[in-house]
């Protein structure tokens, strides 16, 4: 992985096996960014996917993997009153299936580069967006203190 910061955003340049969250994620500790906004391209290898089920109180998981288009990827990164940072980052691929196209997306837990990955990461100006924890769904929403 590399990084660069151009005037007041950052872009990121991940490796084969670089994973995406938790290097987004160090980043964000590495140059003290407390909330932020990013997106991205690439290939990745194998990502985990998650949708909420409101029924269940629960996220559902799905691995995919081979070689997978990262079409889009969005999310956000706010911090605690602790200091910890935590994501909320949702993607979408294409890949082929049984000789078809398909495609999967949802909430991102995880996902491994196999080529590249460029991602721009845009730190809050002005102040920081902190946690709210939701105990109706086990996670936390955006709290502007």
């Amino acid at each position: 992985m590399e990084y660069r910061k151009i005037g007041t955003t950052y872009y990121i340049r991940m490796d084969r096996d670089d994973e995406l969250v938790s290097n987004i994620l160090e980043i964000c500790r590495r140059e003290a960014i407390r909330s932020a906004i990013f997106s991205g391209i690439g290939g990745c290898q194998k990502a985990e996917l998650q949708t909420f089920v409101p029924e269940q109180g629960s996220f559902e998981t799905e691995t995919v993997e081979g070689m997978l288009e990262l079409v889009s990827l969005n999310g956000n990164v706010v911090s605690a009153d602790d200091g910890e940072l935590y994501h909320h980052t949702h993607a979408l691929f294409s890949y082929k299936k049984d000789g078809h196209h398909a495609v999967a997306g949802g909430h991102l837990r995880s996902a491994t580069v196999l080529y590249t990955a460029e991602i721009e990461l845009r730190p809050t100006a002005g102040g920081y967006i902190a946690r709210k924890y939701d105990p109706e769904t086990g996670t936390g929403f955006w709290d502007f203190q």
